[in-house]
């Protein structure tokens, strides 16, 4: 990791990722291997698809809204603003927004997330 302080200011642009969310990188850099902090947005009456992330943690802080939430083999779990979901490495996962709009949350993961990492389980449409 660098020992440089950094201030970032730059602001991606929102995507559209093919999980069903919306993602501003806010933080993910080969600089800071240790960490990315995403900001994701998940429309009303929308579930994200199946997926896992190998060998990284991550943590969803739900901010806004109202959602469901599956992890691994836990039952669903209602979350809202305040929340904090932990998702070790490799556990299935997906999130559904119950309410009438947005569910915002950050997504940290450590370490950094890549696309590499990234395993879609869901079956083809």
């Amino acid at each position: 990791m660098n020992s440089t302080p950094l201030i970032q200011h730059s602001w991606a642009s929102e995507y559209f990722f093919g999980e069903g969310c919306f993602i501003i990188e806010w933080w993910n850099t080969p600089a800071d291997p240790g960490v990315s902090v995403a900001r994701a947005r998940v429309e009303p009456g929308v579930t994200t698809r199946w997926h896992r992330v190998r060998d990284v943690a991550e943590r969803y802080l739900i901010l806004e809204g109202q959602g469901r939430v599956e992890v691994g083999d836990r039952p669903p779990e209602a979350v809202g603003p305040g929340a904090v979901v932990f998702i070790p490495p490799g556990a299935r996962q997906r999130i559904a927004n119950t309410g009438n709009t947005d569910l915002i949350f950050l997504a940290i993961c450590t370490p950094r997330f890549t696309p590499a990492c990234y395993e879609d389980l869901a079956e083809p449409d």
